[in-house]
């Protein structure tokens, strides 16, 4: 417990420029209060503690505005930025170096019993407002952009951007979620479709000469 929290620490100053020192990030980040608060209640509950451990979850959640189950499964390096809102279910399991943004909810579908929540591979980075609801995996470096609404599982090195999430496949080398830059495509799919139209008419029209 105590190696994962230090990854934690560190993910604080490698996806935050605004973190300058130590002292810092141990007293003012809410994101890694969450996470601390998680890293206790989860080695309670793997101990069949009983009630201690949401209790924990809910203080945590009382002081941050972050929720996370205490039997949820997070790896390290585990980072939220800022985080208000943000809802981590029961059953959800989570890789190494994954980022989420504030009022991320990782969450259920309904009331099925069982596995009901997402698995996150590694290096997943899950922009502001995200919603990844039900039994489904994210793949590794998976980037979902803000407010998408993810319902179906999506593969490794692909881009999620809509309501419902749009899947889109990204190079490989692309690392960050650069919200400027996201692809639509339901935009790029009409300008195809224009561009088509164009083209009949064209044919049409010199079909007429």
């Amino acid at each position: 417990m105590i190696k994962a929290i230090i990854e934690d620490v560190k993910a604080c100053f490698e996806r935050d420029p605004a973190a300058r020192n130590i002292l810092e990030v141990l007293l003012t980040y809410s994101g890694f209060h969450a996470t601390l608060f998680y890293r206790v209640a989860h080695f309670l509950w793997k101990l069949n503690i009983p009630l201690i451990p949401r209790l924990i979850s809910q203080i945590a959640r009382f002081l941050t505005g972050i929720e996370i189950h205490p039997a949820a499964i997070i790896g390290k390096s585990f980072f939220i930025d800022h985080g208000m809102g943000v809802v981590i279910g029961e059953t959800t399991e989570i890789g190494d170096h994954v980022t989420l943004y504030q009022g991320v909810t990782l969450g259920g579908t309904g009331k099925e019993t069982g596995k009901r929540h997402p698995t996150l591979g590694d290096h997943v980075i899950v922009g502001t407002g995200a919603k990844v609801l039900g039994n489904l995996r994210i793949g590794n470096y998976v980037r979902i952009g803000a407010n998408s609404v993810v319902l179906r599982s999506v593969p490794d090195h692909a881009t999620v951007v809509g309501v419902p999430g749009k899947i889109r496949e990204r190079p490989v080398e692309e690392e960050e979620l650069d919200h400027t830059h996201l692809p639509d495509p339901i935009t790029e799919r009409l300008d195809r479709l224009e561009k088509e139209i164009v083209e009949l008419k064209e044919r049409i029209k010199q079909g007429n000469n």
